[in-house]
């Protein structure tokens, strides 16, 4: 398997592989970051960082249910002030994807700001959280103000900006203006809003109520937006959303993403079981005469 590249590129960037660590995955332990890194990832993913630090909601945060796995953390995070001391332990060769969140295009363009450091290689805007006001789907849900905060973000950033979409029906309208205003990427797709009982209070499980689900349950409608996305735009796509196994790493990048985004896996396996999914992948590849990665993209439309 020696012979076979999973080297890419995301926006001039390059990674040793498309495997990038989710965002919200790694608490804000500047040593588990390091440890993310060393386990293989071809790049990491912050949690999402607001403009000051935001405690979140109580527990219980998280149910797992048949279909995935429910989560409701509130955008708990030390805010983007401390982004020197999350990455002060990754070494230079380390990628890194920022992600910023806020209520307003102030916040966000504060973050851009704060996020403007030689070691980031990439600003995420996380515009779908599912389960906090006025920081998620009701903002991507406006496309006119989603549009002003991208504005003002790659306006104040010299690094690519991706967006992170969320399910609407709106998102390929999104996908199109964003591109109009310098967006050079997209993260696809948030989890989708959701509520789990428990059968013995008959009560909400989660304390916020809704959550975000993730998990197998989502994967199929993720490789339909980045199938659709891809199509009409051909741009660079981060495939995020109940990859489990290799199989569904080799669907999101046939149907049109350049990097994969892991998360869901991480509930079950500790950071370093990243490497199966390396060696699969890489089997694969090789099993099927693929020389390189790259060249698995967007496949599913040329059959």
């Amino acid at each position: 398997m020696s012979g076979v590249s999973l080297e890419i590129e995301l926006s001039g960037i390059k990674l040793r592989n498309p495997f990038i660590l989710a965002s919200g995955f790694i608490d804000d332990d500047p040593s588990l970051l390091s440890r993310a890194w060393k386990a293989g990832f071809g790049a990491l993913t912050t949690k999402s960082l607001t403009p000051k630090p935001r405690e979140g909601y109580k527990p219980p945060i998280i149910a797992f249910t048949k279909a995935g796995y429910l989560n409701a953390v509130g955008l708990s995070n030390p805010g983007v002030d401390s982004l020197p001391r999350l990455l002060s332990k990754l070494p230079r060769e380390s990628k890194v994807i920022v992600s910023i969140a806020g209520s307003t295009v102030d916040d966000f363009r504060y973050g851009a700001e704060k996020s403007n450091l030689d070691n980031v290689d990439i600003i995420e805007l996380n515009l779908s959280c599912p389960h906090v006001k006025s920081m998620g789907m009701d903002i991507i849900h406006d496309i006119s103000y989603s549009l002003d905060i991208i504005d003002a973000v790659v306006s104040t950033s010299d690094k690519p900006v991706y967006i992170k979409l969320g399910l609407t029906d709106t998102y390929l309208s999104l996908v199109s203006k964003a591109l109009d205003k310098g967006v050079s990427g997209f993260t696809i797709m948030n989890t989708i809003k959701a509520l789990a009982i428990d059968t013995a209070s008959l009560k909400p499980i989660l304390s916020n109520v809704y959550g975000g689900l993730s998990g197998p349950a989502i994967h199929p409608i993720a490789v339909r937006m980045v199938y659709e996305v891809y199509r009409e735009y051909q741009v660079p796509i981060i495939g995020v959303g109940g990859v489990m196994d290799w199989e569904d790493v080799v669907e999101f990048i046939a149907a049109g993403a350049s990097a994969v985004g892991v998360g869901s896996y991480l509930f079950l396996k500790p950071v370093e079981s990243v490497k199966d999914l390396i060696n699969d992948l890489m089997k694969f590849l090789e099993d099927n005469g693929y020389g390189n990665v790259v060249d698995l993209r967007g496949v599913a439309h040329k059959k």
